[in-house]
């Protein structure tokens, strides 16, 4: 399971895998543990995340037809447009990107990073264009929707128009020209009057360059224009957070999460904000490790979390020393993501002396025991972590009925969470697996709430196949390899498909490539007869 938050704790380790990038803060390391938390969110500046060597802005991309879906192809294209849009040769960029759009290989969940991912740099006309080459609108329209609420401007913008924002936007965020950029900007009064996104772009700019109220006074202008945007509020806290009342922007981050996002990429860019905000906002040192921990593991930065919750208990931070069992209850939970199982259950079994009642230390200790295979002791601790705002623990605790062969019982759970949740992707999962009637519409909703669930596209493909519909059982096969290329079931499901075909050389190739990665897959074996 990836990407699961619980109170803005990811229940397990949610990793971007695929060939596009999120362009969203990245972070850099603590230099060490006793530093100044506030110090730490401030030196956060937004990088390229794929942390490779690009090719130099004069390098001449060769783009086949028909991009192959692999790691060296699509990805190194993407990055080579992507380190021109960083050195501000914006028009050179989007054209990279629109001929990238234009010749990969369909495939809906390459559409949609590219369309997040677009829209995630202001290159909006882009992200259109791949949302318009997607196939299957019932797994993406939710993602979709989204990705329009969170981004896109309330006036389309002209080519140009996005072009000379896209430099000003590479020029505050990469280049350390932020004051350059919006004082060139605002000279563009023209632009300015016609587009809330261009008054967004200037506010960006005056933040960075330490003019909050100026900022404040151009995402003023942007949300008079576009009140929904989520992406202008998210600015607009950050805004707050610095100024003389911070505790407000809570009330902006709190506005922002009724505006409801059900897909799980967005609902973690809401947590990662909250945290933000709360790290901005609280006075006590210790608390502000803990939320700046908080944030990294909202971003995935595991490694990072975990140094910055060790500094907030290690006592060397204004000479305080706390033992807290909230700081206890998340670096376990980062633990256990880690793999670092004996950590996780020290740390565990700290918090709980602490707060027997907390619901993440209960998740966790059921972890551990789910783990270990004790899982009446797993579903003592699920159900004690039960909370009406969340469905994680009764997904959890069904999952666990089931592996106690209490089917009957699992199903009334997951019954329940599906009337009183909307965004549980994993009970619409587990249905499908039960009710051959509910098959594909369900595997479809929880594709829709989480497209990178890797499950999902192996299930369908499996199912297409049982069915006979060897192109369909192919397209989502692709997508599983696209997202996890080591994944077992991808090629075993591939191996049936090749037999299917008549190809028994290429299926059994596949078969022991399954093999290979999972040396006791039985229904492999059996195709091979080992």
């Amino acid at each position: 399971m990836k990407g699961l938050m619980y109170k803005g704790v990811r229940i397990t380790c949610k990793k971007r895998i695929g060939l596009f990038l999120c362009i969203s803060c990245s972070v850099v390391a603590l230099s060490a543990l006793n530093v100044s938390a506030a110090d730490l969110y401030d030196r956060i500046e937004p990088v390229n995340p794929l942390e490779i060597r690009t090719a130099p802005d004069t390098m001449v991309i060769s783009v086949p037809k028909r991009a192959a879906l692999t790691h060296n192809d699509v990805h190194n294209h993407y990055a080579i447009a992507f380190d021109r849009f960083v050195q501000s040769n914006v028009k050179s960029a989007y054209s990279n990107f629109r001929v990238l759009i234009e010749t990969i290989v369909p495939n809906d969940y390459a559409y949609m990073l590219m369309a997040e991912n677009m829209a995630d740099i202001g290159l909006f006309n882009l992200s259109g264009l791949a949302m318009s080459k997607i196939d299957d609108k019932d797994v993406t329209n939710v993602l979709s929707d989204d990705i329009k609420r969170y981004y896109f401007p309330s006036k389309k913008l002209k080519v140009e128009d996005e072009i000379y924002l896209g430099e000003v936007y590479s020029n505050i965020i990469y280049n350390d020209q932020s004051r350059e950029a919006a004082a060139e900007l605002i000279k563009n009064t023209a632009l300015l009057a016609d587009s809330d996104y261009a008054n967004y772009v200037a506010a960006l700019g005056y933040l960075k360059s330490g003019n909050a109220q100026e900022a404040e006074k151009y995402i003023n202008i942007a949300l008079g224009m576009n009140p929904q945007n989520i992406n202008y509020k998210k600015l607009y806290a950050e805004i707050v957070a610095q100024g003389k009342k911070p505790q407000n922007a809570l009330k902006i981050v709190e506005d922002i999460k009724q505006q409801r996002l059900y897909s799980v990429d967005f609902s973690n860019k809401v947590n990662s904000l909250e945290q933000y905000i709360l790290y901005k906002t609280k006075k006590n040192e210790i608390q502000k490790m803990y939320h700046l921990g908080y944030y990294y593991y909202c971003e995935n930065e595991l490694h990072k979390s975990a140094r910055t919750l060790q500094g907030a208990l290690s006592g060397n931070i204004r000479g305080k020393k706390s033992i807290n069992a909230d700081v206890y209850a998340l670096l376990a939970r980062v633990y256990f993501d880690m793999n670092e199982f004996e950590k996780a259950q020290d740390t565990a079994a700290k918090a709980y002396k602490l707060k027997r009642d907390d619901p993440v230390i209960l998740l966790v200790l059921g972890d551990l025991r789910y783990r270990e295979k004790d899982y009446k002791g797993a579903l003592r601790y699920y159900e004690d972590a039960h909370d009406k705002n969340s469905w994680i623990p009764a997904i959890k605790a069904a999952q666990t009925y089931q592996m106690l062969n209490k089917e009957k019982k699992a199903a009334e759970v997951y019954d329940k969470v599906l009337k009183n949740f909307s965004d549980a992707y994993l009970a619409y999962y587990n249905v499908a697996l039960k009710d051959k009637t509910k098959e594909i519409p369900y595997l479809k909703k929880a594709l829709a709430l989480n497209m990178a669930f890797k499950d999902g596209w192996i299930d369908l493909g499996r199912v297409e196949t049982e069915r006979r519909n060897f192109a369909a059982a192919k397209k989502y096969l692709q997508i599983a390899y696209y997202i996890d290329e080591n994944d077992f079931r991808y090629y075993y499901y591939q191996g049936l498909l090749f037999k299917n075909q008549g190809l028994k050389e290429d299926a059994q190739s596949s078969f022991r490539k399954s093999l290979i990665l999972n040396p006791d897959y039985a229904p492999a074996k059996e195709e091979i007869s080992i």
